[in-house]
């Protein structure tokens, strides 16, 4: 559970490391793209790690990076297949969000790091507790972004009409300035500790 636990707070992929950003500060509009964006991270991060943990022994050392990346490749078409398949507003509002997670620093990085030395079951763990931790940091930005900038979360009305709408919420400003007061409160939460 320890390798969970360090995903979710103490190590979170964005707010400890700063890695994924470009896929933050981008999809972060609103919490259902934010949302769509984590859990398909889960997956690909979940099952990668899991094969790449099975197959590590067998890997020479030279092609190990390669082979990553096409068992990345593999999990991230099934998602982006899957979402235009059944979510094709998603899909087109995540655009070329969703096949960049192949050469997304968070799954790459677990990969290497993690499942290549670890036995199975670890590497699930962690691969469950980096993805719910980037999931959870990107649902925060995006509901915060889509209700100041939006007044809706989820596309359902949260604030009164009377309420100032923030549009620069919603443009890449108010990605920026969500992203840094989140790092802000981590760091000062982890200081204290």
């Amino acid at each position: 559970m320890k390798n969970f636990a360090k995903g979710l707070f103490k190590q979170n992929p964005i707010l400890y490391f700063l890695l994924g950003m470009c896929p933050t500060l981008a999809v972060t509009t609103n919490a259902a793209n934010a949302l769509t964006m984590g859990l398909s991270v889960i997956f690909v991060l979940f099952f990668s790690n899991a094969i790449v943990s099975i197959i590590r022994k067998a890997v020479p050392e030279q092609v190990r990076i390669a082979s990553f990346i096409v068992v990345i490749a593999t999990f991230v078409t099934i998602v982006d297949i899957f979402l235009r398949a059944n979510f094709p507003h998603l899909s087109k509002s995540l655009g070329p969000f969703i096949p960049l997670i192949v050469v997304n620093c968070i799954i790459l990085g677990r990969a290497e790091a993690f499942a290549s030395k670890h036995g199975l079951w670890a590497s699930i763990l962690d691969a469950l507790g980096m993805g719910v931790g980037f999931t959870l940091t990107l649902l925060a930005m995006g509901s915060i972004r889509e209700i100041f900038g939006m007044g809706t979360i989820f596309g359902v009305p949260v604030l009164p009409g009377w309420f100032p709408k923030f549009l620069v919420m919603i443009l890449p400003a108010g990605a920026f300035i969500t992203l840094g007061v989140l790092v802000g409160i981590h760091r000062s939460v982890l200081d204290k500790k």
